[in-house]
Formats: C-alpha cells, structure tokens, sequence
C-alpha cells in the first residue's frame, strides 16, 4: 500500500466542491488529493513549490562540478 505523505487529505470529490476551503484548511501544509483512498496528487502551497525548487537548483549547481571531474 502506497504511504500517504501529507497530514491533510481531501477527496477529489471534495477539490472540485470547494477548492478554497480546501487550502484554507491546509494552512501552509501540503494536501494529498484521493481517488478511492489512494494518494493520486499532491496541492503544494505555493511558497513550499517555490523552496522545492530552490532547493533543486541549488542542489543540481553543486552537482556540476562532480559531473564535469568524471
């Protein structure tokens, strides 16, 4: 069985209703989306995308120099 990595779910039932009370609720935490229980998507607050990303960018910078020694 497939972990649900999110203390916050909703159905996509429950998305398609009311997208808004959805994401108020959450506050700044991520939101598993399910489809017949199972984690099918994740609503990423936009400020938790945006560190994601930093975070990959900075981690692919260093990466460079390894990859051009080889």
């Amino acid at each position: 069985m497939q972990p649900i990595l999110s203390n916050y779910t909703a159905s996509i039932t429950e998305l398609k209703k009311s997208p808004t009370q959805i994401l108020e609720n959450a506050g700044d935490e991520v939101v598993a989306i399910l489809n017949h229980n199972v984690a099918s998507a994740y609503l990423v607050p936009s400020k938790t995308y945006e560190k994601l990303m930093a975070m990959l960018a900075e981690y692919k910078a260093l990466q460079e120099p390894l990859n051009q020694k080889k």
